[in-house]
């Protein structure tokens, strides 16, 4: 997965992501967990782990800020999340962090900005879910159609 997002574009190929994993019973696993929202504890703590996703807010080249570095990195994200659907990998990008403190937790600088954390793991069964994730996990996913997403010029 994370070799997948090293492919990802970026501009002047400076590759402004970062990425911090810890999996399931070690230390990191439990930091990151301790600092996600308790809406998102519940189900979360059966997570093979977590990944935080990072972005570099300054160019390495010459410290001038890159406004491409947020979305850059969510192209990264994405590629990374592709290739673990192609491997029946499991994720979920969660904003529901407190990020103030996983970034101290990380020990972030003030060039590094936290964009999410993704856990990820392989499926199980949502009976085993207790509500209101199991309601969710079972109810139909809708989406927008394409037409209120994409305009023609």
């Amino acid at each position: 997965m994370l070799e997948a997002a090293s492919w990802a574009a970026s501009a002047n190929n400076e590759q402004p992501w970062e990425f911090v994993y810890a999996l399931k019973s070690t230390p990191g696993f439990d930091t990151i967990w301790n600092c996600l929202m308790p809406g998102n504890q519940p189900w979360n703590k059966h997570a093979a782990g977590f990944i935080v996703t990072i972005a570099r807010k300054t160019f390495t080249a010459n410290g001038n800020p890159n406004a491409n570095a947020e979305h850059d990195s969510g192209i990264a994200t994405g590629y990374l999340l592709l290739q673990a659907a192609s491997m029946d990998i499991y994720t979920h990008p969660m904003g529901g962090v407190d990020k103030a403190k996983l970034s101290a937790e990380l020990k972030l600088t003030e060039d590094q900005k936290m964009l999410c954390v993704i856990s990820f793991g392989y499926l199980d069964d949502a009976e085993k879910l207790e509500e209101p994730f199991k309601g969710r996990e079972l109810s139909a996913r809708v989406r927008k159609p394409v037409s209120e997403i994409a305009k023609e010029l």
